[in-house]
């Protein structure tokens, strides 16, 4: 059989709006060995049953003040439902990413511990807001300084490439990297930059193929103190 692999996220009622579209993704993925996961960390069961009649396995997790905790209780569970339960690697598929059906296929040829597709986000540049990728090149060794890929790398280079960091968003790990790091984040950053910080202190390669595009379905006015609340 291929690598077993258990896809996933954590997730919660701000992401009501793309459950349909993420549940018919996840579910008709081209992959003959993997199972889903999701982790419902809302403050009630609301959520979870509107998941449930999706057709989508899920548990229930923590509810904290803090959403940062209340999502790094959630992947970590993940973590060890993929440890416990024997999985090669663990799929961290995002409820607003939606990759094409090949993309385990893919993803799982190159071989590698860790290996990310791309897919993008709103940031703020010169006072205008663009959509930049979430995969980086490493800058300066010393800072971990880092760069967005650019137009070239991501539409004419079309290969796998080494990369410093990515998010969590479409990211697949193997249980080997699993064993080794636990998810985390410190004071106001997020723990995607603390697992490729972690990576990177304990030597071990990240990478991305960027002919591998995923939609990723923001909501233009919900910001990160919305889903802090």
């Amino acid at each position: 059989m291929p690598p077993k692999i258990l896809a996933g996220c954590p997730t919660s009622f701000h992401k009501a709006y793309c459950l349909k579209d993420y549940a018919e993704a996840v579910k008709s993925l081209d992959y003959p060995n993997y199972d889903i996961l999701l982790v419902d960390n809302s403050p009630d069961d609301n959520y979870l049953k509107k998941i449930k009649e999706h057709g989508l396995p899920v548990i229930k997790g923590p509810y904290f003040e803090s959403a940062r905790d209340r999502i790094i209780a959630s992947r970590n569970i993940l973590r060890q439902k993929a440890l416990d339960g024997k999985y090669d690697y663990f799929f961290s598929l995002e409820q607003d990413v939606i990759p094409p059906r090949d993309i385990l296929k893919n993803l799982i040829k190159h071989n590698k511990k860790v290996v990310s597709a791309v897919y993008f986000a709103h940031n703020i540049v010169d006072n205008k807001r663009v959509l930049m990728p979430l995969v980086y090149k490493l800058i300066d060794k010393e800072t971990l300084s880092m760069r967005p890929l650019n137009d070239k790398e991501l539409w004419e280079e079309l290969e796998l490439t080494k990369v410093v960091s990515a998010g969590l968003g479409c990211l697949l790990i193997h249980r080997d990297v699993l064993k080794k790091i636990k998810f985390r984040y410190e004071k106001n950053t997020f723990d995607d930059r603390w697992f490729f910080i972690d990576l990177y202190n304990l030597g071990i390669g990240s990478f991305a193929d960027t002919s591998i595009k995923c939609k990723h379905l923001i909501l233009e006015h919900q910001k990160w103190e919305d889903i802090q609340k």
